[in-house]
């Protein structure tokens, strides 16, 4: 079976244990990436657990050395349904997702993954939504319309679109997205429209990990995240590389997921407009280095020979957020050099050790 095929593929099996034939997407095995955020774990599991075997076989979590009773709490449940993997040491999400995807690829058998943070949940309905697409796409197989991955839609719980978890196309590889960017539309030139949440759905290029399907026969293709980037543009780079590679990414509306940013909510805030003020404001301060270095790689996967002039415009803009760290500018500044250092070479193998230390004053 081609990865093309893959989602048209019938394979249910009723009790969840196998590769059955005869409808919807196969065998579904959910990975869920925690970090000291066992309420929001607890709805997610929770949320999960409510759809039948035949739905979600399995369910790998990957904690991420929580410190904060999460592992205490998982080892007392008792759903056959969950596997549990822990790490000595928080690897962050790239590390976290690395480990849950391939446990869930070496011990479990699927047809299809579905990953997520902690702080992600399928909205009620959503995993059904996903096999029935797969059963509606199963009739593009003979014209190559089945896709590699899908990629959710993303909404907050009080139902406005999670801005954070936009899909995006390339610019850099589609005329009519290049322009919309080139003249002033920012991230909405290449983001999917709100309108494109009400419509049929279509391919983009670059999407998140909350709520990101992608079928086995993809993950062997593409192997796993990279877990030297820690945190940021892990997924990004992921999905740009499989498009690269010629995988298919299709944005689905009518698979919808939930994203409790709880934090951006604080306060009556609007939390499209907290988290562009995340963007530029860092705490830990460390972040800086990841979030710079990484988008930086990004870069030059979606701009290729253009990344060179692209840095030209982006460096300047980077450097005035230095602005928004009073008291620590100079702290930012040396995390900012050195991301764009490791990122120009190319070099993730920097240790977190390191990184912090480079946060550090004096």
């Amino acid at each position: 079976m081609n990865t093309a095929q893959a989602i048209g593929t019938a394979a249910a099996d009723p009790a969840g244990t196998g590769h059955g034939t005869g409808q919807g997407a196969g065998r579904l095995v959910a990975v869920v990436v925690t970090h000291n955020r066992l309420d929001k774990l607890k709805a997610t599991l929770a949320r999960l657990l409510e759809s039948p075997a035949h739905e979600l076989a399995a369910v790998v979590v990957a904690d991420n050395a929580s410190s904060d009773g999460t592992g205490a709490w998982l080892a007392a449940q008792a759903d056959p349904r969950l596997d549990i993997c822990s790490s000595a040491e928080n690897r962050g999400g790239a590390g976290g997702f690395e480990m849950g995807m391939r446990r869930a690829m070496e011990a479990h058998g699927p047809d299809w993954l579905v990953v997520m943070d902690d702080d992600g949940r399928p909205a009620p309905g959503g995993l059904a939504a996903f096999r029935a697409l797969a059963m509606h796409r199963q009739a593009d197989r003979e014209t190559g319309g089945g896709w590699d991955a899908v990629a959710a839609a993303v909404y907050f719980p009080d139902g406005r679109i999670c801005e954070m978890n936009r899909p995006s196309r390339n610019p850099f590889w589609h005329a009519r997205e290049f322009l919309r960017t080139l003249f002033g539309g920012g991230r909405s030139g290449f983001h999917v429209q709100p309108s494109d949440y009400e419509g049929p759905g279509m391919q983009i290029d670059v999407t998140s990990f909350v709520g990101f399907f992608i079928s086995a026969e993809a993950v062997r293709r593409t192997g796993y995240p990279d877990p030297e980037l820690f945190i940021y543009g892990d997924d990004g780079l992921y999905t740009l590389g499989l498009t690269k590679a010629g995988g298919r990414i299709g944005f689905e509306p009518s698979v919808r997921f939930e994203h409790d940013l709880s934090t951006f909510r604080a306060g009556g805030a609007d939390p499209q407009k907290a988290d562009a003020a995340q963007r530029g404001r860092f705490v830990p301060l460390w972040k800086a280095y990841y979030y710079h270095r990484n988008l930086l790689l990004l870069y030059r996967m979606a701009a290729g020979w253009l990344f060179w002039p692209v840095l030209l415009v982006i460096v300047p803009k980077w450097l005035t957020k230095a602005r928004q760290h009073p008291g620590a500018r100079r702290v930012f500044l040396r995390l900012l050099a050195h991301a764009l250092r490791d990122g120009i070479l190319r070099r993730t193998a920097v240790r977190h050790a390191r990184v912090l230390e480079l946060s550090r004053e004096g």
